[in-house]
Parts: C-alpha cells; sequence; structure tokens
C-alpha cells in the first residue's frame, strides 16, 4: 500500500523526517525549484529517490484535486509508533513525559491543527482511539505542514493508556468547558502530563471523562461559549509547556 503526499513543505518535511519508504518525487514541468521545493529535491537526491517530470494536468489526475504546488511524493502509508515509543523517548530526552490524547475527534482540520502545536511545544507522543477518529492521512499531513512527520502518534484504546500512564504517575488532565473543572491557575500541567481533548461538540466520552485526574477549563470573557476544540487543545498545550518552564524551547 502506498500514499500520495503533496505540497512543498508537507513533502519537504516527510523527506526530511525519513520515517517512511519512499518511492518516487512527481515534480509539475514549468514549476519554480526554490525554497522548500529545492530542500525536497536535494534530499531526494541524496536519498537515491527518483524524480519524474510531469504536466500539471497529470499530478491533478493523480491526486484528484490540484492542491499540490507542483509536487507529490509516493511512499508508504504513516508509521504509526506505541506507547512504549513515546515513553523512551521522553526518557532519551530527560524530560518528564509530555502526552496528548485526542479522544475521537472527527475533523482532520482540527487534527492537524493539533498536532502542528503538539510538535511545536515537544510533545513526545500523541494518542489516538482505535476507531471513530480522524486518522494520519495524506490531507492531514498538508494540513499540519508535515509536523505529523515529525511526531511519534499511537492508536490506543484510550481508557487503557489512561491506566498505563497513571501507573507510571503520570498526571491525566482532560479539557472542557464544565463548572466542574478548575481555571488554569487551579490545575497543575507541570511535570509527567497527558492532556485529554475532547471531540467537537460531544467532548470527552464518559469513561474517558472519568479516568481523568483533573479537569481543566479555559476562562472565557466573550460571548461565545467555548472555542474551536483545535484551539482550546492548542491553547491547553501551551500553557501547559509554559507551566513545564519552556523545557527546550530553541529561542
Amino acid at each position: 500500500m502506498r500514499e500520495r503526499l503533496y505540497g512543498r513543505n508537507p513533502v519537504y518535511e516527510t523527506l526530511r523526517a525519513a520515517r517512511r519508504r519512499f518511492y518516487r518525487l512527481w515534480v509539475a514541468d514549468g514549476v519554480q525549484v526554490k525554497g522548500s521545493l529545492r530542500a525536497a529535491l536535494r534530499l531526494a537526491g541524496e536519498k537515491g529517490v527518483e524524480v519524474q517530470r510531469l504536466p500539471r494536468r497529470k499530478l491533478d489526475a493523480l491526486l484528484g484535486h490540484a492542491h499540490h504546488q507542483g509536487v507529490v511524493l509516493e511512499a508508504s502509508p504513516y508509521p504509526y509508533a506505541d506507547l512504549d515509543a513515546m515513553l523512551a523517548l521522553a526518557a532519551k530526552r530527560g524530560e518528564p513525559p509530555f502526552f496528548l490524547l485526542l479522544d475521537a475527534l472527527q475533523d482532520p482540520q482540527n487534527l492537524a491543527t493539533l498536532l502542528r502545536t503538539a510538535e511545536a511545544v515537544g510533545v513526545h507522543g500523541v494518542l489516538l482511539p482505535l476507531r471513530r477518529t480522524a486518522t494520519i492521512t495524506p490531507a492531514v499531513v498538508n494540513a499540519s505542514s508535515g509536523a505529523s512527520e515529525h511526531l511519534l502518534v499511537a492508536q490506543h484504546n484510550l481508557a487503557q493508556a489512561i491506566d498505563r500512564l497513571q501507573a507510571r504517575n503520570v498526571w491525566v488532565v482532560g479539557l472542557e468547558g464544565s463548572a466542574e473543572a478548575g481555571p488554569p491557575e487551579a490545575v497543575s500541567l507541570r511535570g509527567a502530563l497527558a492532556l485529554v481533548v475532547g471531540s467537537e461538540g460531544r467532548g470527552l466520552r464518559r469513561l474517558v471523562r472519568q479516568k481523568c485526574d483533573a479537569l481543566l477549563r479555559l476562562p472565557m470573557r466573550g460571548k461565545m461559549e467555548s472555542l474551536n476544540a483545535a484551539v482550546a487543545g492548542s491553547v491547553a498545550l501551551y500553557l501547559a509547556w509554559q507551566q513545564r518552564g519552556w523545557d527546550g524551547r530553541s529561542n
């Protein structure tokens, strides 16, 4: 089975991460070779990936749409990881575990946004449910600008994953807007942490919610009752990174 990844930056980041097998790189005739496309072609050459020039209309036909920015990479499917690999990554970095659990998120764009934020703040791994959830598709890779390729993402029974994390002394915090949830100043996001973000509309499922050690509510002062799941999750991830002392920031 093969996937076709598209977009200049997503293709470049996929080649840079080098976690998939690569079969060929298609580039549209007449496209300007600069920036991330130039870097992608350099990496393709270093990795021995076949590069083919095609008329743009043929690239459109390969994907069924024209959002490829003149470049398409044929590669193996997304390499899902497991929880042990995520814990090992935290240990390798010498950092307390920092995980993002997405409880049946449905919108691929929301998933992509949260993956991009998770990568930006140094999350060690992202856990998705085994079913009824958005997964890492070429569209998600594109929308995340390739951030998904640098993350460890696992598919797991979330209730069981929470049990395993709590057995490792990981503090599990669910994000929701109920009156039972505490504001940021009342909820610890320091140390070993798993932040759980619920699905659009429905929020956290009952069993997942019950297993959380604490619930976090983002304060609102405007007229809207809630934030989009991806926005709320991204804000919470940055709050957690801030409480962790901005560990490992590059600037």
